[in-house]
């Protein structure tokens, strides 16, 4: 074992030196200190004010977690900058291991979405639908290209690692995150998983079968997660339990991961739940004897957020513990954001102690090399400023807007079937707009938007469907936006129609569970204007199905799921102005009431509001599944 700086003869410093062998190389020059270090990740705000640390313990990975940015209104400058300094520092180590920068760009670079304010040419950051729209798009080529897009915007700002895509199957919207799972079918997840090749490229044909695969510097490397079962969680409860046999959970809920392995995943992410009680971050059956071994993955395996402590709570263990049973289970990169120095010192203890073998440190730092050669990290450490023109670009907004149009559902058109309400007509005289929803870019974003659970507000560049119906209408149509409508404004007889754009809250994961009502948010003024006598159009911005009552069925004259949209609104002026037609299909079952929960394509007593694959279209046709 090499004790000094490997000179450049070194064979894992020549880029044209196959993989492997570079992996090999580089592993037998490092001490168990320094794999101990490339086995952790720390998060942003522990590096950045000693990014010392990061040459000093041989840091593998930092992670920004939701909303932690170099700086308050930071531009995608600034992230750039910092992560540039963070990857000097890990350059200056003795080995000059780069490290890998990861974020959760989950829907688009949904952190850097601030339009800064030192640089004025630096557009927010494009913010596509979240998953449950794009799963009612039902199309893989689309998502694909949102991958595209949304690599290009990562790497302009340094970094290299999305915790994207979550391919959980959602069987209860009780669950604060519906919105991240693409459908409660399986074979939909499936379909949508081809946003791995678009952040990472497409493998050649021969490329091998679980080996990790990332094309070039315009790529990314991509984590499918959470392995697994965390949307079959009893009463969706997340982080809960998922009860099943293993032949289900094989079939419904890892089936995705095949997909993703096929098309080079490179990390998968564990998740916080149980599968028959048992955690899934010490779980060696699945972690090792599933994933690794009879899926063949060859990436590396990455805990969730502080995952090594929700094993500390659940059993009561101490902390050596957890991390002892994590690693024996098959965790090769553990994300501790701020305890790191207790987890370097413990890892390094048991290892000396004999309690966790050589072989397996080994193991799960050849699988980070691995990808880290893969990745290219090693030629392309830093960012490539003049990609920052990407971010936000007119290409990018263009693929969003095409997005949302395609995501958009038609639940309602008319109270006579012989006539339809919709497409409005842009030439109306007057139009009353209101609603939560209809002028708040936060709310169309939703959850995991400039922060973890996102914010209300111009949080973004973008257009809200206020703005959007600006835009599409004639100039000689009036506009009269009243978020609460008066009486008055009600009272008026020269309104043409209505459009009340109304919802959820953002949420995001634990704080979103809905265990109870899942009622759609309706106010006084919401309910006047239904129960009046204008034509109202009614569209729901929501992360799942929501509690329809019938009362509000029968009064509405058009209803459209928008699910969360994220920054481009013009999508559904594209859409109810008539300019296209509706595409969008639901992704999940609209259940009637709460008490039906759980309620999906495999319940026995199926008895939905609109079943999976519902969605009309302006030709009348139900577009089924």
């Amino acid at each position: 074992m090499s004790e000094v700086a490997p000179g450049m003869d070194c064979i894992y410093k020549d880029p044209n030196a196959p993989v492997e062998a570079r992996v090999k190389d580089l592993l037998s020059r490092m001490t168990l200190e320094e794999k101990v270090g490339q086995m952790t990740q720390i998060e942003r705000r522990v590096a950045q004010p000693n990014p010392d640390l990061i040459k000093d313990h041989c840091i593998g990975s930092i992670l920004s977690s939701g909303g932690s940015g170099p700086k308050e209104k930071a531009s995608a400058q600034d992230w750039a900058d910092m992560v540039d300094e963070f990857q000097k520092k890990a350059l200056e180590s003795r080995l000059g291991i780069p490290i890998i920068y990861g974020i959760d760009a989950v829907h688009g670079h949904n952190s850097v979405c601030n339009n800064g304010v030192h640089d004025n040419s630096i557009r927010g950051a494009t913010i596509f639908p979240h998953n449950v729209g794009l799963g009612a798009t039902r199309d893989a080529d689309l998502v694909q290209k949102i991958g595209e897009a949304t690599a290009l915007e990562i790497r302009a700002t340094g970094m290299h690692y999305t915790f994207a895509p979550c391919v959980a199957v959602c069987r209860d919207p009780r669950w604060g995150r519906c919105y991240e799972s693409y459908s409660e079918d399986t074979e939909i997840v499936r379909k949508m998983t081809s946003l791995v090749t678009g952040l990472q490229g497409k493998p050649p044909a021969e490329h091998p079968k679980g080996y990790p695969f990332v094309a070039g510097r315009n790529n990314v490397i991509a984590c499918a997660k959470h392995f697994v079962g965390d949307g079959g969680t009893e009463k969706g409860v997340n982080e809960g339990n998922t009860i099943s046999s293993y032949e289900d959970l094989e079939r419904i809920h890892m089936a995705p991961y095949l997909d993703c392995i096929s098309q080079g995943v490179s990390t998968i992410m564990a998740s916080y739940s149980s599968w028959n009680g048992r955690k899934l971050h010490s779980d060696h059956f699945l972690l090792t004897e599933i994933l690794k071994e009879k899926l063949g993955f060859k990436g590396f395996v990455i805990s969730d957020w502080e995952g090594l402590d929700k094993l500390h709570e659940t059993r009561g263990e101490n902390y050596r513990n957890c991390i002892s049973s994590a690693v024996m289970a098959g965790m090769d990169m553990v994300m501790v954001p701020f305890r790191y120095e207790l987890f370097v010192k413990e890892l390094v203890s048991l290892v000396k102690e004999g309690k966790i073998p050589m072989e397996r440190i080994d193991d799960a730092v050849e699988r980070i090399l691995r990808v880290k050669f893969v990745a290219g990290l090693f030629e392309f450490n830093f960012s490539d400023r003049p990609s920052l023109e990407t971010i936000g670009c007119k290409l990018h907004r263009d693929l969003a807007r095409e997005a949302v149009r395609k995501s958009l559902v038609l639940l309602k058109n008319g109270k006579d079937p012989k006539k339809n309400f919709l497409p409005l007509d842009r030439n109306a005289k007057r139009v009353l707009v209101a609603g939560t929803h209809a002028d708040n870019l936060g709310y169309q974003c939703g959850g995991w938007t400039s922060s973890w659970y996102g914010e209300s507000g111009k949080i973004t560049t973008g257009t809200t469907i206020l703005d959007a119906i600006k835009e599409a209408v004639s100039d000689e149509t009036e506009i009269i936006y009243e978020e609460e409508p008066t009486a008055d404004t009600l009272a008026r007889r020269d309104l043409s129609f209505a459009i009340l754009a109304v919802g959820e809250k953002p949420y995001a994961e634990t704080p979103g569970d809905n265990l109870g009502g899942l009622v759609l948010p309706l106010n006084e003024a919401d309910i006047s204007l239904v129960t009046g006598n204008i034509p109202t159009l009614l569209i729901v911005v929501s992360g799942r199905p929501l509690v329809l009552e019938p009362w509000l069925l029968e009064k509405i004259d058009a209803l459209i799921a928008a699910w969360l949209p994220g920054s481009e609104g013009g999508g559904i002026a594209d859409v109810i102005f008539g300019d296209h037609d509706f595409k969008g299909r639901l992704p999940v079952t609209w259940f009637k009431q709460v008490e039906q929960l759980p309620l999906h394509i495999e319940v026995n007593s199926y008895d939905p509001l609109f079943p999976l694959g519902f969605g009309l279209t302006y030709k009348k046709e139900k577009s089924l599944n």
